[in-house]
């Protein structure tokens, strides 16, 4: 069974069975009482709660927009979070400015927390540059296309940071299709024997592509990590209480050096994997129906709404702000130049050598030709 070993109230390793996911917020918008896991949220507040929510609201309208620019042909590709706004954003709100995040490439919730301009998100996917942001102004990777590698670059991360002495976490992104990958179980392997300080998110949304969770694992994901002694935790993916206060726990341990954590947060992927896949194809619509009522944003709403804090200008902050990222994201991205063809070879290696130099120059003499073709 799955241990609390990064909670409160239970030692690192101890095998103490949790049977059901953390909750502390229902879908009718009522608190749980968890003892354990409540007390590690109880600074936040009602400011503190409207900010979760406004933040929830802003990252579905950004990522609705950017599907919006994909449909019209703005964007190459796109990989909406709709659904998992709750995974994200809770555990970006736990982590400090030194912490520093790898992620896959559907967290796009987390670079809008950690402070990434909207309008820096959709260069890779237009195709405009080979990334978005610098990752050093904001302490998060860009997007990882492989998957699962960047759990191993956060593995290795994790521990250069414990041999310079900074106590910070390292937090590292991926889905529940990514734990079959040998990268994920390397990376375990080696935080486990050396007690690197990372924690390892797998962000559960059912579906890798077109293959249900059921695929990749007969038992709970999040026993994976038991076996290779790392202390691990399920968690209601939908409820953002929850997911802020797990990730505090585990974040507070890889700072405080008791090595890594693992973290299945449980959500849905309301949407396909990619704006190119169609999931009416492999998807019941009676599952999508039944994860709606789980909608996390809802989930918030309610609770605000029964605790008396929705106000008109409550309403009005979380709408302008959410018109704010939408609208940052769609400027940006329409008047984004396209890039001069001989900047492809800019920024893939540190420094210049043969190999490269011999392909820039083959590329070089082929838009010649082609120009000459052409006139």
């Amino acid at each position: 069974m799955t241990t609390t070993g990064i909670g409160t109230g239970t030692a690192a390793g101890d095998s103490s069975p949790r049977r059901y996911p953390v909750q502390l917020l229902q879908p009718d918008g009522r608190r749980v009482l968890d003892r354990e896991f409540r007390a590690l949220i109880a600074d936040v507040d009602a400011e503190e709660l409207i900010e979760l929510y406004a933040d929830m609201v802003a990252v579905r309208r950004l990522d609705t927009e950017a599907t919006a620019l994909q449909r019209q042909g703005e964007l190459g590709l796109w990989t909406p979070s709709l659904g998992q706004e709750a995974a994200q954003v809770g555990s970006a709100h736990a982590l400090g400015d030194a912490d520093y995040v790898f992620d896959a490439y559907r967290e796009h919730g987390v670079a809008y927390c950690r402070g990434v301009d909207p309008g820096e998100m959709t260069a890779l996917w237009r195709g405009a540059a080979h990334a978005g942001w610098d990752p050093a102004a904001v302490n998060m990777t860009n997007p990882a296309l492989v998957v699962g590698s960047q759990a191993l670059h956060a593995t290795g991360y994790a521990y250069a940071a414990q041999l310079d002495g900074a106590e910070i976490a390292t937090v590292v992104y991926f889905g529940d299709g990514a734990t079959s990958q040998g990268d994920v179980a390397e990376a375990m392997v080696f935080a486990a024997s050396w007690s690197a300080p990372v924690v390892f998110v797998c962000v559960n949304n059912h579906w890798a592509i077109s293959a249900p969770v059921g695929v990749q694992a007969a038992a709970p994901i999040a026993d994976r990590a038991l076996g290779y002694g790392i202390p691990a935790v399920r968690v209601d993916g939908n409820d953002v209480l929850a997911v802020l206060a797990v990730t505090r726990a585990a974040a507070r341990r890889a700072r405080e050096g008791g090595g890594p954590s693992f973290i299945e947060a449980i959500t849905y992927r309301m949407g396909p994997h990619a704006t190119s896949d169609d999931p009416t194809r492999y998807r019941d619509s009676a599952e999508v129906d039944l994860w709606a009522a789980r909608d996390p944003l809802a989930r918030v709403l309610r609770l605000l709404e029964r605790e008396g804090l929705r106000t008109t200008a409550v309403d009005d902050m979380v709408r302008a702000r959410g018109d704010a990222a939408a609208a940052r994201i769609r400027a940006v991205t329409l008047a984004m130049p396209d890039p001069e063809p001989m900047t492809l070879f800019e920024h893939v290696y540190a420094t210049p050598h043969a190999p490269l130099a011999r392909q820039r120059g083959e590329y070089a003499r082929y838009l010649a030709e082609s120009q000459e073709v052409q006139s």
